[in-house]
């Protein structure tokens, strides 16, 4: 090999022109290249929270919309209930002066302090008469009798309002007209029954407990003290006393003969008299009338149309407020039903 012969030369990388190479670092992006990546994945979430914030206003102003609904409901509904507390209870539908039948109910137990108490009858009843449009009266009566007292006020008030206005009074049966019921109906000028109706029961009761022989078993010993020998009388804690027990029979005697009076005058001749129409006996509507204690068949149309002559019918029935309703069903009513329990009362039923 001679002096002038080359060695072979290294064969070099291929470079790639323009890249960097491979044992070079590569070149960090500058300040202006680092804003600008945020500000585009931010613009690209833009359209996604305004769209967030849209909803999120809707649901706030639904919201409020759905609370102010509920806040006037609930306004709505407390007026309501002031309504109902001080709507008086004795209003009736006015009338117009035409011709029509007067209606007033007599429904449930007659008693003081009940829907068919004398008081709210007798308000109904004034008013009925006193109407110049009203025709005739018509006494509607779904009763099981009650107080010989209720019953008789009522009684002498219709009394006297037929006579001081002229007008004639109609009683319609429905399922009973029993006890004080029939003591009412009594003043009626005729009583309409359905054949299915239950009607008599011409009688007087005082009921009650003793619980003597209980106590003794108990072991439970009654202290009673009173002034005057009869205060006691019939005391559900206490031995019966035979003369007690004879004054309180002669009593019911008394007022059972006056029932059997109203009775006679106001049925008259048309009464049917047999010894136990006046035993506390009831009979149905087919046989009160063969008795003389009804006088026909017909309902509240019926009497109406065809009796009265004035179809259209008018309620004067006192109607009781909310109220006053459930202060006596829950109030009221639990007091005296525990005091009947106990000490019993006089009743027509």
């Amino acid at each position: 090999m001679s002096n002038h012969d080359e060695l072979p030369r290294p064969i070099a990388d291929p470079v790639i022109e323009g890249a960097p190479l491979a044992s070079e670092p590569a070149a960090r992006p500058g300040p202006a290249a680092s804003a600008a990546a945020p500000a585009s994945g931010a613009a690209a979430y833009e359209p996604l929270l305004a769209e967030f914030a849209r909803e999120y206003l809707r649901d706030r102003r639904s919201e409020r919309r759905w609370r102010l609904v509920f806040r006037l409901f609930w306004l709505l509904a407390l007026a309501f209930g002031a309504w109902l507390l001080l709507y008086p209870p004795h209003l009736h539908r006015p009338s117009n002066n035409t011709p029509h039948t007067a209606l007033v109910e007599v429904r449930g137990e007659i008693a003081a302090d009940t829907e068919a108490s004398a008081e709210l009858i007798l308000s109904a009843l004034k008013d009925a008469f006193e109407d110049p449009g009203s025709q005739a009266v018509v006494l509607r009566i779904n009763s099981p009798g009650g107080s010989p007292v209720q019953a008789g006020i009522v009684y002498d008030e219709i009394q006297r309002l037929k006579a001081l206005h002229g007008k004639k009074v109609f009683a319609v049966v429905e399922e009973m007209c029993a006890s004080g019921a029939y003591y009412i109906a009594a003043a009626a000028d005729e009583i309409y029954v359905d054949k299915a109706s239950v009607v008599g029961s011409i009688g007087v009761l005082m009921d009650g407990f003793g619980f003597t022989g209980l106590m003794g078993k108990l072991g439970v010993e009654r202290r009673l003290l009173t002034a005057g020998e009869n205060k006691g009388m019939l005391d559900p804690y206490s031995p019966v006393s035979p003369k007690q027990q004879a004054f309180a029979q002669a009593m019911l005697n008394q007022i059972h003969q006056q029932f059997i009076a109203v009775v006679r005058e106001g049925r008259g001749k048309r009464l049917k008299e047999t010894p136990e129409m006046f035993s506390g006996l009831f009979w149905n509507g087919e046989q009160a009338v063969k008795m003389g204690l009804a006088d026909e068949f017909g309902n509240l149309d019926y009497v109406a149309r065809e009796v009265v002559k004035a179809e259209e019918v008018i309620d004067y029935t006192p109607r009781e407020n909310v109220a006053e309703r459930l202060a006596k069903r829950f109030g009221a009513a639990l007091g005296e039903g525990a005091v009947k329990a106990a000490r019993g009362g006089l009743s027509m039923r």
